[in-house]
């Protein structure tokens, strides 16, 4: 079925609307070039001029929360936090926050006006964890991971080191450092989090099966096909010889990544790989259905690799 976000607007859809829709599915922020297939350049453009989104720069867009924040921020003396600071840095997330998040320091009594403008955190943080009134990079993340959900702070750990504004050696580091409470949390981020996840939606898919045992699915595995081929799917258990996309025509670059799309997934069929395919909503919306998918997947593959050497036993 054709996504919404790709027909034209609803009847009575307000002007800018639509392009603030497919950013904030597309993990806050967007590139022109990822919003092609989704907004017409003179609907972007009116969402600009309207100031429904934001252009800090030629071919990037990002939703008006950013500026909202660090405004709201520095009326509270705070600093800017958690997916608010993901989304400063440019980075992508799964959920744009309802609220602005910002963090303060223990002590800080804080009004009930206040509290339902923003969603406050309390915590101590050092001159070095705060850049222009913005968690900085390392800090954001292990807060992330330390107080959002798997699939939230995974997607945003994703998107730094994609950015390259973390690299690996820097969780690493992090890691080695963590303390206090959530500990376990932030250590299972920094451990799994990888740029290879091309946005919010492979991260989040990746999330799930990282709950289900016995599956090992890692992202940008490359697989060479019996006639030579190398093609590198979303996810791949390569012990299991299971492989995993996450299908959201967002992603793709018109009919000629379709094309694409669906011949890796004939030809690793027919190299005898199990390929199973999920959509944005699915994964989204549905993730206990997701994760039961992968849950029988990963007990077929078992299964099937059982029989096959017990046949060889008794050849």
């Amino acid at each position: 079925m054709e996504d919404a976000l790709a027909s034209p607007p609803e009847p009575g859809t307000l002007p800018g609307m639509e392009a603030e829709a497919a950013i904030r599915r597309l993990g806050g922020t967007a590139t022109r070039a990822e919003l092609r297939l989704l907004v017409p350049k003179r609907r972007l453009r009116r969402a600009v001029e309207l100031g429904v989104v934001l252009r800090p720069r030629a071919g990037r867009y990002l939703l008006p929360e950013v500026d909202t924040t660090r405004a709201l921020a520095h009326e509270l003396s705070a600093v800017v936090s958690l997916r608010s600071a993901a989304l400063s840095h440019g980075w992508k997330v799964k959920t744009v926050p309802p609220q602005p998040e910002v963090t303060v320091p223990p002590g800080r009594k804080i009004s009930p006006q206040t509290r339902a403008r923003a969603s406050v955190l309390t915590s101590a943080l050092e001159d070095a964890d705060v850049v222009a009134g913005v968690t900085g990079p390392l800090r954001t993340v292990v807060d992330c991971a330390r107080h959002l959900p798997l699939d939230e702070a995974l997607a945003i750990a994703d998107s730094a080191l994609r950015c390259r504004d973390l690299r690996p050696a820097h969780l690493a580091r992090a890691a080695h450092d963590v303390r206090g409470p959530g500990r376990p949390r932030v250590l299972r981020v920094l451990s799994h989090a990888s740029g290879k996840a091309a946005n919010p939606f492979e991260s989040v898919l990746r999330a799930i099966a990282l709950d289900v045992p016995g599956l090992d699915l890692r992202p940008q595995v490359g697989i060479a096909l019996a006639d030579g081929t190398r093609v590198v799917p979303d996810l791949v258990d390569s012990g299991l010889g299971i492989a995993v996309e996450a299908d959201s025509h967002e992603f793709h670059t018109g009919r000629g990544q379709l094309t694409s799309d669906c011949w890796r997934y004939d030809e690793l069929v027919l190299d005898d790989w199990a390929v199973y395919r999920f959509t944005w909503d699915q994964v989204m919306f549905r993730p206990a259905w997701v994760r039961s998918v992968l849950v029988r997947a990963e007990r077929r593959a078992r299964a099937t690799q059982e029989l096959v050497a017990l046949a060889r036993a008794h050849a």
